[in-house]
């Protein structure tokens, strides 16, 4: 995936943070002007992230873009608008999150698995996806970011065995849909954490009331004025 990225030996200055231009392709220009957006969304979030893993941030937002045609990966192609609506809101779930493994269900892009593993380099994520093309990119942008407890598998999660202690999703359209096919991959004590636009409806929440203890988190999503929620689901019967 390796591209020809043009270099300066002078560093984009962003507030308290800088970021080198080195190895960007896609920002360009537009990089100090992203990089202080990102650091003011990390400091509204309230997250303690290196000035390493902003850059790195920034790498994968700027690789999303490069190789958005090649892969499929994004119908955003503005970098601010994608920032904002895929790197900064998945932000906003990590200080919500149960700790251990995490398996990410119909991942896309690496979204949330990427800004995930990149957030938390101690916990091992999985990355699954159906999509090869969309795998092949995680896998190569995993490698070059150095994200060691990055698993991408191409697979139906019908087929796939392993259990985790977190299963999230931002793919589903349907609670109950994820609920049924998360279920089977989840450890004794683990949580469903499914990312939703708009908070859940009374009939999908009395559908799984019997079964879950199920907890609606509003998120704050810096620039971000659509609704955002985190759906956190544990068995009751464990």
């Amino acid at each position: 995936m390796s591209a020809s990225a043009k270099t300066t030996s002078s560093s984009a200055r962003t507030g308290n943070i800088p970021i080198d231009p080195t190895g960007f392709v896609k920002l360009g220009a537009q990089l100090p002007a992203l990089a202080n957006i990102l650091a003011q969304a990390i400091n509204e979030l309230s997250l303690p992230l290196s000035e390493t893993q902003q850059r790195t941030l920034l790498l994968y937002l700027d690789q999303l873009l490069l190789w958005n045609k090649a892969y499929n990966l994004t119908a955003i192609t503005d970098p601010e608008e994608a920032l904002i609506k895929h790197v900064i809101d998945c932000l906003s779930i990590i200080t919500h999150l149960p700790s251990g493994s995490l398996l990410d269900i119909g991942t896309g892009a690496g979204l949330p698995a990427v800004i995930i593993a990149i957030c938390q380099p101690e916990r091992q994520c999985t990355a699954l996806d159906s999509n090869q093309k969309k795998i092949r990119f995680i896998k190569q942008i995993s490698s070059e970011l150095g994200l060691s407890n990055m698993q991408p598998i191409a697979s139906r999660i019908e087929a796939h065995e392993a259990s985790y202690d977190v299963v999230t999703s931002r793919a589903f359209a349907s609670l109950i849909d994820f609920v049924e096919v998360a279920q089977p991959r989840l450890a004794d004590n683990g949580y469903l954490c499914a990312m939703k636009g708009k908070a859940p409806s009374d009939e999908e929440l009395q559908a799984l009331d019997n079964d879950w203890h199920i907890k609606t988190i509003k998120l704050k999503v810096p620039r971000l004025h659509d609704s955002r929620h985190l759906i956190e689901m544990s068995a009751k019967n464990v």
